[in-house]
């Protein structure tokens, strides 16, 4: 490697290094204070304000930013694998999956997020544009099930919302508290633990043959058999 090669890398890494420092930062402090200021980030991250200007061009540089490393970090390229997957109804059941993935990431700092975004139009715009992509995801899988309802598309994609898995994860009886708290209410609850219902909820309202021998199956107690 020559040295100016050798000089190229080391700024590149320098420069990847600050920009995750700074994205780290304004995760934290959204967490922490539901709010986000470019300078508060900046005195986090132990940068000038500038750099963040440079590096992120305007605060919804910064949010897109932060929701792309949520999305890498909660394995959102395994979309792939649920379009991809010749069964349309398992192709839902892993979109189901994926989706529970990338909101279990950090639901603390999403909840934030999400609220935040009622609040400032900034913010909004950048949680809009990102829920358009889940709800275009959801119409292309919703067009492949035979005899879905029309309103399909619009289902799936509230059911997959980090609303629905957070309501989802508070009700599951893991997630009560002995002592109930601020804090601990921020904690509490699986994500994750709520696919088996949102899965259920999804082929339910999608209309997914039953299978043979569930409950409510022809030939089941009380079900004609065709």
């Amino acid at each position: 490697m020559s040295p100016r090669s050798y000089r190229m890398g080391q700024r590149q890494a320098e420069v990847d290094e600050t920009r995750a420092r700074i994205v780290a930062a304004a995760r934290a402090q959204l967490t922490e204070s539901g709010a986000l200021s470019l300078d508060a980030v900046a005195r986090r991250a132990d940068v000038a304000r500038a750099t963040v200007y440079y590096q992120y061009k305007s605060k919804t540089g910064l949010l897109e930013a932060l929701c792309d490393a949520l999305a890498a970090e909660g394995g959102m390229a395994r979309l792939a694998e649920a379009f991809g997957h010749p069964d349309p109804w398992t192709a839902v059941d892993r979109f189901v999956e994926v989706m529970a993935g990338f909101w279990s990431v950090d639901p603390a700092c999403t909840r934030r997020l999400r609220a935040l975004g009622a609040l400032d139009e900034e913010v909004g715009r950048v949680i809009a544009e990102r829920d358009a992509r889940r709800r275009q995801g959801a119409a292309v899988l919703a067009g492949r099930l035979p005899g879905a309802p029309s309103d399909a598309a619009a289902l799936l994609h509230i059911l997959t919302s980090f609303e629905t898995f957070d309501a989802l994860a508070s009700e599951s009886p893991s997630a009560a508290p002995e002592s109930p708290s601020l804090g601990s209410i921020e904690a509490i609850g699986s994500i994750e633990a709520a696919v088996p219902a949102v899965t259920r909820l999804a082929r339910a309202a999608l209309g997914a043959p039953v299978e043979p021998g569930a409950p409510g199956a022809p030939g089941e107690r009380g079900q004609p058999a065709s």
